[in-house]
């Protein structure tokens, strides 16, 4: 005996939906934060007539709660762009811990991306956090892109995106990535 399972058609509005973005972003202070805000602003006006976008942000200040950590790592884990904005200086034990966190979870986190402040930007401090920030990337599988000096506006927007430093052809190829996914159809486990 075979048996068939049947799904009813999609609608139209389905089959043409966007795929969605989740950007989580982690951030120091105000400056970082604002850093950060403008980098996810930039890709959303860029990239927004092919991708819905969706972000969450956790200042480093949070981190240092448990319950709150644990939340963000969850947030990260099911990220598919994670951004750590900062000074440059040493991460805080709460940042680290927050990050081997989602680390470790099951996820499909698909870029990690380190935003450095202009006064930090060719400091040993800020060379260490980046290297340690690439080994994560690397230890996740992840690609990733690390932005020294240049801020949403103080540049032309194309020179941002596609600056040498920023890795154009990685980003690019990133975000190709992305819609290769099948999107089309509802993620669907066996526990949902």
């Amino acid at each position: 005996m075979q048996r068939t399972i049947n799904y009813p058609p999609l609608s139209v509005s389905e089959l043409d939906a966007k795929p969605t973005l989740n950007v989580v972003i982690a951030y120091e202070d105000f400056e970082t934060g604002k850093h950060a805000k403008g980098t996810y602003d930039f890709l959303v006006e860029y990239l927004g007539h092919e991708f819905q976008f969706m972000n969450q942000m956790w200042k480093f200040d949070v981190l240092s709660i448990p319950k709150l950590r644990e939340m963000a790592a969850k947030d990260a884990a099911m990220a598919d762009i994670i951004i750590v904005s900062s000074q440059g200086r040493e991460l805080s034990e709460e940042v680290k811990s927050w990050i081997e966190s989602w680390l470790a979870e099951k996820g499909n986190p698909l870029a990690l991306v380190a935003l450095f402040s202009g006064s930090a930007g060719n400091s040993t401090e800020t060379a260490a956090v980046r290297d340690y920030l690439d080994g994560v990337a690397r230890r996740g599988r992840l690609e990733f892109f690390a932005q020294p000096d240049e801020w949403p506006g103080k540049k032309s927007a194309e020179s941002f995106l596609f600056n040498r430093s920023w890795g154009a052809g990685k980003a690019l190829s990133t975000l190709a990535g992305v819609v290769e996914r099948d999107v089309s159809y509802p993620r669907w486990g066996i526990n949902e």
